[in-house]
């Protein structure tokens, strides 16, 4: 950017402006480009001082722009909130997380509106407590491909039940027809514990057919358990843990 200063004493404005240049700003006006007279009559074209060009067009522009991006953002974290994939109110005790608080008045608008969009009714809290696992205990995402074990002990309750759906919270369909167990028809182990085998293929013993799904999600629903909940790291005692193997 160049500047030409010219001396008041030395310049006057001619009668009219010369041809439209670049426009300029001076405060708060535009001013196009004009051609001076020195005191000799010769003609000058002055470069106008570019230093302030779009001011008054960057306000406007960043204030439209300002407001896109906060209703963009806006967005984006309402359907992330509904979207059932948000850690918003829950309690994590290993691989599972729970929303305590869902099932009972002081539920969220947030809440509502997820159990709204997949028109599902959440577990009062004083009937049970609903636990998702969509990570292994290392933290990886569940794979359907993979071999997945879930072994432990499950706290106690009058019954329980686990489900497999996809990452989408619905049923894998497969020719078994099984989409999960109930404490009463699982073979457990010997020292009380639960040993389960999700994967692909059949497997002996507690086996949960995923259908080669890339992703996958586990529902466990405790009905009367005297799980308590101090704080968002629960009191409880751990829940089973959740192993992934031969993944492809």
């Amino acid at each position: 950017m160049y500047f030409l200063i010219l001396s008041a004493a030395r310049v006057r404005p001619a009668a009219a402006p010369g041809p439209s240049g670049t426009i300029c700003r001076r405060g708060r006006r535009c001013y196009r480009d004009r051609t001076y007279k020195d005191r000799t009559g010769r003609a000058v074209r002055v470069r106008v001082n570019l230093r302030h060009i779009g001011r008054n067009f960057v306000g406007p522009f960043s204030t439209l722009v300002s407001f896109l991006v906060a209703a963009v953002t806006a967005l984006v974290l309402t359907w992330f909130a509904v979207s059932g994939l948000s850690d918003f109110d829950t309690v994590r005790i290993g691989a599972w997380t729970a929303a305590p608080r869902h099932g009972t008045a002081e539920a969220d608008p947030y809440a509502r509106a997820t159990y709204a969009r997949f028109g599902t009714l959440p577990v009062s809290l004083a009937d049970g407590l609903v636990f998702i696992a969509r990570r292994d205990s290392a933290g990886n995402p569940l794979d359907g491909r993979c071999t997945i074990r879930i072994t432990g002990r499950v706290p106690q309750s009058r019954v329980w039940t686990l489900t497999v759906t996809d990452d989408k919270g619905a049923l894998i369909d497969n020719p078994a027809g099984r989409y999960g167990f109930t404490s009463t028809e699982l073979v457990w182990e010997s020292d009380g514990s639960i040993d389960i085998v999700a994967a692909p293929r059949a497997r002996a013993g507690n086996w949960l057919p995923t259908g080669a799904a890339t992703g996958v999600l586990f529902v466990l629903r405790l009905y009367d358990t005297q799980i308590g909940f101090a704080s968002r790291t629960s009191d409880a005692p751990l829940l089973p843990a959740i192993r992934q193997s031969d993944c492809p």
